[in-house]
């Protein structure tokens, strides 16, 4: 072998064997977790989501800093999708290498999702519930993830023009194939909720959990019955964007930040911060620090102790970042 060429092997032994999780991460007083559904899975109460942050324009760095000190801290459950990043796929390859360089140790303590269900190749087959979609996809995320199977894959939304049983077979098959252990549906409405749940567990697949977006801000999922169904019948239901994208947090309580996510306008627009809004998040701030808490800390802890939740998705920018969320579950 030649000697660079066994420098390079030498330095990547020496990266992959670098981490060593640390061994109170599973310590009293620390993560507590909740049995989803009428399952043998317990997920953290706070999972980590990698829609923003994880992408092919994140120093990737960071992203492994971040995982890191979730996995330090209790955070088993890490949650994708085929098309986050930007660009798409390009979170689920910086899976990968966390897998190769930092977690492949600790493969089984770890509870790993995907989705495909929104756009992530050009042509008819790149979208939607389609038999032929979701298997290619979660074929590629496999690849993408350096993964054999996943622990719980997604129909990331509801098809109006796919049959309900296209879909949910696929998904079925999936789970008989040994590409997943668990599924899930995402953003589906309440009666073709009811359809997956009675075709699934006909076929010894039950529905381990629902995905739905849940906060102080938007209760949809309370008032559509959809949290009531989950609860009533053992499916986990667990709240993605719980912080409404930034607003649920102290950046927006005196107006908008110049280098805010709402003054760039892609995901917040500048009218959504009416006066109305402005005084509702000024009374829970003032309510979260009567309890010693920040407003996201008060608002993470709202939709914890909801009925039938299991789980919040948080995302993070920072290990900072994720140390404040993560004291909303600290027993």
């Amino acid at each position: 072998m030649q000697k660079s060429s066994y420098l390079r092997t030498l330095n990547n032994s020496l990266i992959m064997n670098e981490y060593i999780a640390d061994c109170h991460r599973y310590d009293e007083g620390g993560m507590t977790f909740e049995r989803c559904g009428h399952s043998g899975v317990l997920l953290p109460r706070l999972s980590l989501g990698f829609w923003h942050n994880f992408g092919s324009v994140d120093p990737y760095e960071r992203s492994r800093e971040i995982t890191r000190y979730a996995f330090d801290h209790g955070v088993t459950h890490f949650d994708l999708a085929n098309n986050y990043g930007p660009v798409y796929g390009s979170a689920e390859e910086t899976m990968g290498r966390l897998m190769d360089d930092t977690f492949r140790p600790y493969r089984d303590e770890l509870f790993i999702s995907t989705k495909a269900g929104y756009d992530m190749w050009p042509g008819p087959y790149g979208n939607w519930g389609s038999r032929k979609y979701l298997m290619a996809s979660l074929d590629q995320s496999l690849k993408r993830m350096h993964l054999d199977y996943v622990d719980l894959f997604y129909s990331h939304r509801y098809d109006p023009n796919t049959p309900l049983e296209e879909t949910l077979q696929a998904l079925v098959d999936i789970v008989r194939a040994g590409k997943a252990l668990y599924v899930g549906i995402s953003r589906w409405p309440l009666e073709a909720i009811r359809f997956a749940y009675n075709y699934l567990k006909q076929r010894d697949v039950p529905l381990l959990i629902y995905q739905g977006r849940l906060n102080m801000l938007d209760r949809e999922p309370m008032e559509s019955g959809i949290l009531d169904f989950c609860a009533d019948n053992g499916v986990g239901f667990i709240s993605f964007s719980p912080l409404a994208q930034g607003l649920l947090t102290d950046r927006y309580l005196q107006g908008i930040p110049n280098d805010s996510r709402m003054s760039k306008g892609k995901f917040l627009k500048e009218s959504m911060l009416t006066d109305e809004l402005l005084a509702n998040l000024q009374q829970w701030n003032a309510e979260a620090l009567s309890k010693g808490m920040t407003l996201a800390e008060h608002a993470l802890r709202w939709i914890l102790e909801q009925r039938g939740v299991t789980s919040v998705l948080v995302g993070a920018s920072s290990t900072s970042q994720l140390e404040k969320n993560l004291r909303c579950v600290r027993s």
